[in-house]
């Protein structure tokens, strides 16, 4: 029976082989065989005790037959059925404890039976595995026949005639050698160079030398020049390179980082005097060591000329007109003086400050007409926008005083009172966030006329173009932060549900519905028709400390206590259009022109910077923002400089308190 591809079994307690070892070896047995097998295939009674049933499918893969119940066919063309192979892992390992010679059972590839291996047939594996032979009687250490020995003989082996084609010239030959031949005249094929036996020697310097090996090469970094030996390092040097014993004492008292020579100066007769260096290997270490760990980078060179970087601004000159020189100084304030607004005809100034006082001064003569004592720290004030109403809200701690200063024309003043006293309260009293309350006469002779009581200190004030409603921030970190007032009919609101963050400024738009609020990092962008958010603008500063709108309401400015003033374009993005940081210290009031393309930055460092702001009507086309004069004057005071800035409304000048106690006014 043959039997191709056996696996040999390890027994229980051996180690088995790393991969099975397959035999290919022929086994012929008499009597083996499975019982089924034979009682399939045998029709009748045998003639003899063997029974065929060698399989003759030829050499073939024998996984062709997986899927089929049987496994080939025999000398007569019956099929050889598989054995019934039924048994579990449970019955494997018994069989494995009890069965002695199932280390010696196979299993055969083409017939699928079990066959027992015989000691000569163990005996042939064993040795296949260690690489020997396998037939035992094969000596291969045994002494080779030399057939053709090295004695010269008398007569050749063979002595048959030569060929013809031994004694005439190879025409292939001919052929290859005339191609080598016209191949090294055309130059095509040429000889070797003989070799340079000479030894090459790299310069370390070479990339001075640009046809050298490494001075070709694209990408080599030089390696950095040593310091040339100066006159303290000679062995006479100059009586002044020589150091006296304070010197030496402090030389040698610092860290060898700080110290100004790396050696101390001597002085020596002659140069036969001058002893070995007794750092010179330290120093040639050193120097190892800087040539390899020295972080070199090769960084690519752009041939700009610096001058094109710079953007192509307009002069100065060209952009006039702007303010640029200090025409007039109001003083009377004995304290820092926080916020300014001016009158909507630009006649008249007023002033709060932290003396207690709020002042009102004519611009053109820098005289104080009125002083007015509020009893408290003026946190902010507005002058109301509306020509047509003479009237100024000043934030003084928990309260809003609605004054009306009595300057200029008395029916625009008496037309504002007559506006206030024709207020009727309803019939029933609303649940309101804050308290309106009438001035009593002694406040009516001051220009007191109401009250707008809040629960918490207001830090500021803004007014609606329209002069009817005002916003005021209050100190909280609550959802009331901001409350909207409509002076008309006495009526508060707070418009945010929740809070957002801490309320640093508010603003409203000067054309659309829109309502800006400022908080430490954002600036929230709400629309008061729809009572939704619109936008969020993201300030990238740290933190926003004011706010001030363009005339036309496309572009926003906001001031930051890191020095930095951004510039937003609402209708380009939600990041600052552009960063200005043109201060030293923290910015505490910006301002627009409503007429000029002028704004204006107030900081700390004591100085006004005034830029040219142009807004184009093509949208395609970008503002223009050139900074064209720094205005100075103010003292710095408690760490203070400016405080406020804010610009004439029709003329191209600009006022400034600080923290002197003095107003300016540039022009």
């Amino acid at each position: 029976m043959k039997a191709t591809g056996l696996l040999l079994r390890t027994p229980v307690g051996l180690r088995r082989p790393r991969s099975p070892l397959h035999v290919d070896r022929i086994f012929s047995r008499e009597g083996s065989g499975c019982q089924e097998c034979g009682a399939r295939n045998a029709q009748g009674p045998s003639k003899s005790n063997f029974q065929d049933i060698r399989n003759t499918v030829g050499n073939i893969p024998m996984e062709w037959y997986q899927d089929f119940p049987h496994i080939g066919y025999d000398l007569e063309g019956r099929k050889i059925y598989k054995p019934l192979r039924s048994k579990d892992e449970l019955d494997l390992f018994l069989e494995k404890m009890e069965n002695p010679d199932y280390w010696r059972t196979v299993q055969d590839g083409r017939t699928g039976a079990d066959l027992r291996l015989s000691d000569e047939e163990v005996a042939l594996v064993q040795r296949l595995q260690k690489g020997h032979f396998g037939d035992v009687r094969f000596d291969p250490y045994e002494p080779a026949v030399d057939f053709f020995t090295h004695e010269v003989m008398l007569h050749p082996v063979t002595n048959r005639p030569a060929d013809k084609r031994s004694f005439i010239p190879s025409l292939v030959e001919k052929e290859k050698v005339s191609k080598l031949v016209h191949a090294i005249k055309m130059g095509w094929i040429k000889p070797r160079k003989p070799k340079d036996e000479t030894p090459a020697y790299y310069d370390l310097w070479a990339h001075e030398d640009p046809n050298s090996i490494l001075g070709r090469h694209k990408m080599h970094v030089p390696a950095p020049k040593m310091k040339l030996p100066g006159h303290e390092e000679s062995y006479n040097p100059p009586p002044e390179y020589l150091l006296s014993e304070e010197e030496r004492l402090a030389w040698e008292q610092q860290e060898p980082a700080e110290r100004r020579l790396s050696l101390v100066p001597q002085q020596h007769r002659s140069l036969r005097a001058v002893p070995a260096f007794p750092r010179f290997i330290h120093e040639r270490f050193e120097r190892c060591l800087d040539l390899y760990l020295c972080p070199r980078q090769r960084r690519m060179r752009v041939n700009v000329d610096p001058e094109d970087l710079i953007p192509k601004l307009p002069k100065p000159r060209d952009l006039q007109p702007f303010p640029t020189t200090q025409a007039l100084v109001y003083r009377g304030h004995t304290s820092l003086v926080r916020c300014l607004s001016i009158s909507p005809s630009g006649q008249w100034l007023v002033s709060g400050s932290d003396d207690g006082s709020v002042r009102f001064w004519e611009v053109s003569t820098a005289r104080c007409v009125r002083t007015l004592p509020v009893g408290g720290v003026v946190k902010s004030l507005a002058w109301n926008p509306n020509p047509s109403i003479c009237l100024v809200a000043i934030a003084v701690e928990q309260s809003v005083l609605l004054v009306n200063p009595c300057l200029g024309d008395k029916l625009l003043y008496g037309a504002t009172d007559q506006v206030l006293a024709s207020f009727v309260p309803p019939e029933e009293e609303r649940l309101q966030p804050v308290q309106w309350v009438t001035a009593s006469a002694e406040e009516q002779s001051r220009g007191v006329r109401l009250l707008v009581q809040h629960a918490k200190a207001v830090k500021q004030l803004t007014w609606h173009g329209k002069g009817d409603y005002f916003a005021s921030v209050v100190a909280d970190n609550g959802s009331m932060q901001v409350l909207i007032h409509q002076s008309s009919k006495r009526w508060s609101q707070s418009p945010f549900r929740r809070g957002k963050g801490l309320v640093q400024c508010v603003l409203f738009h000067p054309v659309r519905p829109y309502f800006f609020v400022a908080t430490q990092r954002y600036v929230r962008v709400y629309n008061l028709l729809k009572q939704e958010l619109t936008k969020k603008l993201m300030s990238n500063c740290k933190w926003v400390s004011s706010m001030a709108i363009h005339p036309g309401g496309d572009n926003i400015i906001c001031g930051s206590y890191d020095s930095k003033l951004a510039w937003f374009d609402l209708d380009l993005s939600t990041r600052p259009y552009q960063m200005l940081r043109h201060h030293k210290r923290a910015l505490r009031s910006v301002a627009f022109h409503k007429r000029y393309p002028l704004f204006a930055s107030a900081s700390d460092d004591g100085t006004v910077i005034v830029c040219h702001g142009m807004v184009y009507n093509d949208l395609l086309q970008n503002p223009l923002l050139v900074p064209v004069k720094v205005l100075k004057g103010h003292a710095p005071t408690l760490d203070l400089g400016v405080l406020d800035v804010l610009f004439h409304p029709t003329q191209p000048w600009v006022f400034s308190s600080g923290a002197d106690g003095t107003i300016r006014l540039y022009t």
